[in-house]
């Protein structure tokens, strides 16, 4: 939880809109939209993480916006 908390709130800092959602296998899958200078800012983030945290690695693929509803903001689910 801590991992999407953080996550939330730094991609709120980069008005970045989104989800941060834990997956069954103990992953987390973010959904992120915003400025790509943002966007690059929170991939990079994202491989180090917030402190405690244990990041093995990041993948990260350009979507089609139009194929999601994304939120007002950014949240957990």
């Amino acid at each position: 939880m801590y991992f999407r908390a953080s996550t939330a709130r730094r991609a709120r800092e980069l008005s970045v809109r989104g989800s941060a959602q834990n997956l069954p296998d103990g992953s987390v899958i973010v959904l992120a939209a915003g400025d790509i200078a943002a966007l690059e800012e929170l991939t990079r983030w994202l491989r180090q993480g917030p402190p405690m945290a244990r990041v093995d690695s990041v993948d990260s693929e350009p979507v089609d916006p139009a194929e999601f509803a994304w939120p007002a903001g950014f949240v957990q689910k």
